[in-house]
């Protein structure tokens, strides 16, 4: 399923558990046939992400609604500005109102929060990945959101690349074991699907070296100096990416050992929520 077709899924199954069998308030006072307009303020400073979500949300709700974006998707935004402006049934704007604001703030607070670090990787060859520790039913739009701030987007879920972490070595029986699985069912089944292999220390480190057969070695809670030496050994051989405990404070000291990838899930679950609201425009 393409990124378009996911956000349509995640738009109905969200008004859904919003709208259920009505809208009562707006139902019960505004008629259904009138119109009006709403602007989305700003409230904080930041990276704006999520104009494209709620420009669907309103065309999902009313396809022949009208919507004005005054910015764009990875803009800086500063408080008092104007993110968009809609035309449509009032019944629309009040139906899509908390979805959309829902929507922007949180892909607003990590989009924010992903270009702190990548920031801070400016001059470094390293890049930064998200994790698939994410909102259940969300990841979309959290993977979008680390886009939109300059981030990279890992694996997706369970089915785009083969990971093996700790718990499928230990219940495989070890790390060249549980290579060797691997290799063979991409081999036999899905073939092009790339394998990375978490290693905790580094004899692992060697003992992948010695097996061979995958495509990039996670170095997971290693300092920076065992970074440095996991990478002379690896040599370039595989892509590299460094893994845990790594943050705004020592991001720098892990980019300069020169792997190629830093992954982190605090970019995602512990990004705050940007405020924002959605006004009427007086007619």
């Amino acid at each position: 399923m393409n990124y378009g077709a996911q956000l349509e899924q995640l738009i109905r199954y969200a008004l859904q558990e919003d709208v259920g069998d009505g809208d009562h308030s707006s139902l019960a006072c505004i008629p259904a046939v009138a119109t009006g307009k709403a602007v989305l303020k700003i409230k904080e400073d930041g990276i704006l992400a999520g104009v494209a979500v709620a420009e669907s949300i309103f065309r999902y709700v009313q396809p022949d609604a009208v919507f004005s974006a005054y910015k764009k998707d990875g803009d800086t935004m500063m408080a008092g500005e104007l993110a968009f402006e809609t035309a449509a049934r009032v019944h629309t704007i009040l139906k899509a109102e908390r979805l959309v604001l829902n929507c922007m703030q949180r892909m607003s607070g990590i989009a924010t929060l992903t270009r702190r670090y990548v920031e801070k990787l400016n001059g470094y060859r390293t890049k930064l990945l998200d994790t698939r520790k994410t909102t259940p039913n969300f990841r979309l739009l959290e993977k979008e959101a680390v886009r939109i701030g300059g981030g990279v987007n890992h694996r997706y879920g369970l089915y785009d690349m083969i990971m093996l972490k700790d718990n499928h070595i230990d219940y495989c029986g070890g790390i060249a074991a549980a290579i060797g699985k691997a290799y063979e069912y991409v081999q036999t089944r899905r073939p092009g699907l790339q394998i990375e292999v978490e290693t905790r220390n580094l004899d692992e480190v060697r003992t992948v070296m010695a097996t061979g057969l995958v495509n990039r070695i996670m170095l997971d809670n290693f300092t920076p100096d065992q970074v440095r030496e996991a990478l002379k050994m690896i040599d370039g051989v595989y892509e590299t990416e460094a893994s845990g405990g790594i943050n705004l404070d020592n991001l720098e000291a892990y980019a300069a050992t020169g792997v190629d990838y830093i992954s982190t899930g605090a970019i995602i679950h512990q990004a705050r929520s940007l405020d924002m609201s959605l006004k009427a425009v007086p007619g």
